[in-house]
Parts: structure tokens; sequence; C-alpha cells
């Protein structure tokens, strides 16, 4: 008799677990993942030669709520066309009636192994402007994407910047937020908005995700950040009430851009000392260069 290893009875059971695709086009070669809702393989594209992600749900029946979501998932990526989307390819349903859809296929790293290669503050937010870009484009959109935190964030292997797994996703309009029933919190503890924390699916909105990006520039920035007005934006992300923080991902990274620019922040009421102290640093190279020649042309007329 011969005993098989924890590993080699893990092996056989993902391989027993993979999806019965149609022949003719896709083959299964391993798994990638597994969450709480689906399963993401790596498979070939035999019609166009390419390797490709494949996300199949784990629902146990095609009724399920859980392959409603990979359904919900499968059209909100494919509506939203960015770089720092994934790019849907196609979809359909396993012999078995459950839903799948097919994606591009990145290779990269974890948001948090990214910023460990990181040096400054400047580059950790030249990171976090294009988180906030790809979730304005989805606000712009009427996309919420409920569940922003660090492991959903993906940089990959050329630096491209990724927002992953919209699979709680909600369109405004639209009654997808029924797929949160009230009082279920949808969104992770840490990251999530107070109304999200409170189950309260209907007074969810955009202001949400602001609130979750915040938490995760936070988290990005790991020490205290360098300046009042950096302190300020996050706790205006942060804000208990909605309208009190920016009302889209849009607003936030507009005035990150003026942070970063060296530009005054709506967020922050600065004294005139700091104004100044801002003001000198942005021109200082300008302002020594003139007192020099100042100081050069007194000196000049007084050896007259």
């Amino acid at each position: 008799m011969i005993r098989l290893s924890d590993a080699a009875i893990g092996r056989l059971r993902d391989v027993a677990a993979w999806p019965e695709l149609p022949p003719d086009r896709y083959t299964v070669r391993a798994l990638i993942g597994r969450g709480g809702m689906g399963a993401v393989y790596e498979a070939h594209d035999g019609l166009l030669d390419r390797t490709v992600a494949l996300k199949v749900s784990n629902a146990a029946t095609a009724a399920s709520g859980l392959d409603e979501r990979l359904r919900l998932e499968g059209r909100v990526l494919a509506s939203l066309e960015h770089p720092g989307i994934v790019p849907v390819h196609d979809a359909g349903e396993l012999a078995d009636g459950r839903w799948f859809y097919v994606m591009k296929l990145v290779r990269g790293r974890s948001l948090q192994d990214h910023l460990a290669t990181l040096s400054g503050e400047a580059a950790v937010l030249a990171v976090f402007e294009r988180i906030a870009e790809t979730v304005a484009f989805a606000h712009a959109a009427g996309v919420i994407h409920r569940d922003l935190k660090p492991s959903n964030i993906m940089v990959g292997s050329f630096g491209e910047v990724l927002v992953l797994d919209w699979g709680v996703a909600a369109v405004l309009g639209t009654n997808t937020n029924a797929l949160a029933d009230e009082g279920v919190r949808v969104g992770t503890p840490g990251f999530m908005s107070p109304e999200q924390a409170a189950g309260d699916s209907s007074q969810v909105s955009k202001a949400a995700d602001v609130y979750s990006l915040g938490a995760l520039l936070a988290s990005m920035l790991g020490a205290a950040p360098s300046t009042r007005r950096l302190r300020a934006v996050i706790e205006k992300c942060k804000a208990a009430q909605p309208d009190g923080r920016y009302a889209n991902a849009g607003e936030l990274a507009d005035e990150l851009a003026r942070y970063r620019a060296g530009l005054p922040v709506s967020a922050y009421k600065e004294p005139a000392w700091e104004r100044f102290g801002r003001w000198f640093g942005r021109y200082r190279t300008f302002i020594l260069l003139v007192v020099a020649y100042l100081i050069m042309r007194a000196l000049f007329v007084l050896w007259r």
C-alpha cells in the first residue's frame, strides 16, 4: 500500500476540483488561488495560443448567490477598460451550469512586497495615486469596489498597479447592492467604512471607497505622514460621516496631485508661517540664486 503525503493528497483534491471546460478551447494547467467566492486557475487558450487566468465560482449550484456574484464581477470588469483593471477576454458556463470568466494572466508581486522595494514617501504616494486614479475611473462609471485593501492590490512585472477582486462591487442605479443583504457587512475590518460596518448597504456610496483608500494610504505609509497636510488628507478620507469625506476617488486623486506639487490642499487650513515655508521650499533654488546675486551686487558696490 502506497501512502500519499498531505501535499500529494491536496494536489489530487485540487485536480479533481478543476472545472470541466470545452476541450477545444481551454486547458486548465494549475490552481493559482482560491477565495471565498471562487477559484482562479492558470489555463491555456488553445484558439489564440496564450496563457490566461480563469475564475470559476465556488457555488454548489448555478442558482446560488456565489454564482450570481461571479457573473456580476465578470460584467463589471468587462465594462471597466482601464490599465489598472485586469481585462476580461471571455465568459461562459461550465458543464454543471456554474459561471466562469477568462481574464489576462498578470504576473507580479503583492503591494506589500513592492512597498518593501521603495524608498521615501514620494515613491509610496506615486503608487497610491495610481490606485486612486483606477478607483476614480470606476467611480466615474458608477461602480463602487467596496473591499479596497492591500491584498487586493498587485504590482505587475512592468510596474503596472492593478486593483483586483471586484467580486462585491456595486453598480450605482442598479439592484446590485441587493447582493449584500441588509445587516451583512461587506468589506474588511480596518479598511471598511462605518456605514459598511453597520451593514447598511443602502447607505454605501463612493465615499465608502474613499474611506478605504484613506485606510489603505495610512497602511502604505506605515509611520506617521511627514506633514500636517498629508495627515489632514488621510483624516478627511476617514471622516466618520460620508459627507465629511472627499465625494469620490477622483477628488482624492486631485488633492494628492496638489499635495505632491507643493500646492495647498483643501483638507488643511495652513497657518501663514507654514504657507511661507511651503512656498520657500517650492522656490528655494530660485530664491537662493536671487539672494546670492543681491549679496554679490552689494559687495561689488561696497568694494567700489
